[in-house]
């Protein structure tokens, strides 16, 4: 969890792709929100598509919006990734 100890943990799925790194979330509950991603994420260039499924921190003061802090791995998907080049 982040410095705020009374931050909400929930996992919802991408249900659209906003500009400016922003994405409408749905939770479980069919509760929608928006939500910006962390900027771990943005450092470290995770990609979020429309379908992901994703964790992300609200606070409890306003239910309305949210940061995404990671971005759940398919468990079905056959993605494969390159091979990493060796740097001498």
């Amino acid at each position: 969890m982040s410095a705020d100890n009374n931050a909400i943990e929930v996992e919802g799925k991408v249900i659209s792709v906003l500009p400016g790194t922003m994405f409408k979330v749905q939770l479980a509950n069919q509760h929608v929100v928006l939500a910006h991603i962390s900027g771990k994420l943005r450092k470290h260039f995770i990609k979020i598509a429309a379908g992901d499924m994703v964790k992300m921190e609200m606070s409890p003061y306003d239910l309305e919006k949210a940061r995404i802090t990671f971005r759940m791995k398919e468990t079905n998907s056959t993605y494969v990734p390159p091979p990493r080049r060796r740097q001498y």
